[in-house]
């Protein structure tokens, strides 16, 4: 029996449906939230294989003190899913400083914090598996989420690196890029209000924000399935580096890598032509 530490354990989100999918194949949940009274009901049903603690994902004594009593209670954590997280629309000229710099604390420096509270655990038992939840926008820019586009590629490049180093621990990384999926992600956006400082901006943001707001509850991702593909991919003989979750998803990263491609291929004489020459 494996024991999973998953964060962001929202009802109805990815973080609920991991924990679902763990509990379904025998394991045991660790599901951490900042709002742990909302959970109270679903951790009773499963006795002692679920234990919901609160977290801010954000307080990295809190992540020391919430991992450290998991290894006490449970020996070891077997699974991180990393699946805290959240985006703020935007301009990248007008959204403020402080702004920014939460959007990166929770989004990118939590990440980095759990994964660290959890990797001596797993380099010590030479075994583990680390999901970190990053986003279409990871792979592909999102005009109106600049900066939550430039927290999930730095969580892209993080995942990539380390995936690299921990392999010899036999550690196993897993970066998973969703696109629109029926979550609450969307639904707090309809009583957030633009707050755009730049009003060049304004209608751009209007129009994202609108958007967002008219496909809350139509999203053709479904968060279940997309946690069962997760686990598929975990369970392959080689699995993958990285998943696009979503047909919609697939087709934008798809479309974006073939561009990049092409673009590549035309600029290679300017790209060789910036070394020295032969023999120099």
């Amino acid at each position: 029996m494996r024991t999973w530490y998953i964060t962001g354990g929202t009802p109805g989100g990815f973080g609920m449906a991991y924990a679902d999918a763990a509990l379904e194949s025998g394991d045991r949940v660790v599901l951490t939230t900042r709002r742990p009274d909302e959970l109270g009901e679903w951790a009773a049903r499963h006795g002692d294989k679920a234990l919901v603690l609160p977290l801010d994902v954000t307080d990295t004594q809190q992540i020391e003190d919430t991992v450290a009593e998991v290894e006490r209670r449970f020996g070891g954590i077997d699974v991180l899913v990393n699946n805290a997280g959240r985006g703020w629309f935007g301009s990248l000229e007008g959204t403020d400083d402080a702004a920014v710099r939460g959007m990166f604390e929770l989004n990118f420096f939590a990440v980095r914090a759990v994964t660290r509270a959890v990797l001596p655990g797993m380099r010590s038992r030479r075994s583990g598996w680390i999901v970190n939840m990053s986003s279409v926008a990871g792979r592909v820019g999102t005009v109106g989420f600049g900066y939550y586009t430039a927290a999930k590629y730095a969580v892209e490049g993080f995942t990539e690196v380390l995936r690299e180093e921990v392999a010899p621990w036999g550690i196993k990384v897993l970066a998973v890029e969703p696109g629109a999926f029926r979550t609450r992600a969307y639904a707090g956006f309809a009583d957030e209000p633009v707050a755009e400082s730049v009003p060049e901006y304004q209608a751009m943001i209007d129009g994202v924000r609108a958007f967002m707001v008219s496909q809350d509850g139509k999203q053709v991702g479904d968060p279940d399935r997309g946690v069962r593909a997760v686990i598929a991919a975990m369970n392959q003989e080689e699995p993958p580096r990285r998943l696009v979750l979503g047909g919609p998803g697939y087709e934008a990263v798809a479309q974006h890598l073939e561009a990049m491609l092409t673009e590549l291929r035309d600029q290679e004489a300017l790209a060789r032509g910036a070394d020295f020459p032969p023999g120099r």
